[in-house]
């Protein structure tokens, strides 16, 4: 087999950006769901998903950091939730989905029989 066979062979699927093969495990929706409550519970929301979004073509380079920064990481976090999170990062919709958890988690639910309260208008005139 000559080299150039050999080497598109070898990168047939190397930058695939198809669905994931599984679905996410319910742990694995309960560890991202615990993720977006931490962050919006500390009013990080825009930031986060400045972050992930911008970071979501590496996010498996993502995860690799969170592997290395996993021995300061454990003095914060319980050391198989990093592990876990790290692997689920790795995943190309992993991305997406906590964006879409932090979504829905810091909007404020609106009743179905409330609106919105009408916007003031300006004062115009001028006063003597």
């Amino acid at each position: 087999m000559r080299f150039k066979d050999r080497f598109r062979r070898a990168m047939a699927h190397a930058f695939a950006t198809g669905p994931a093969a599984t679905p996410l495990s319910p742990q694995d929706l309960q560890l991202l769901q615990k993720v977006a409550d931490a962050i919006v519970s500390r009013r990080l929301e825009t930031p986060a998903v400045l972050l992930l979004e911008s970071s979501e073509p590496l996010n498996f380079l993502s995860s690799q950091i969170v592997h290395g920064l996993r021995p300061f990481l454990d003095l914060v976090c319980a050391t198989a939730e990093m592990q876990r999170l790290a692997s689920i990062l790795e995943r190309r919709d992993a991305v997406s989905r906590l964006v879409g958890l932090i979504h829905t988690r810091s909007t404020p639910p609106r009743s179905a029989g409330k609106s919105a309260p009408p916007l003031r208008a300006p004062k115009t005139g001028v006063s003597s």
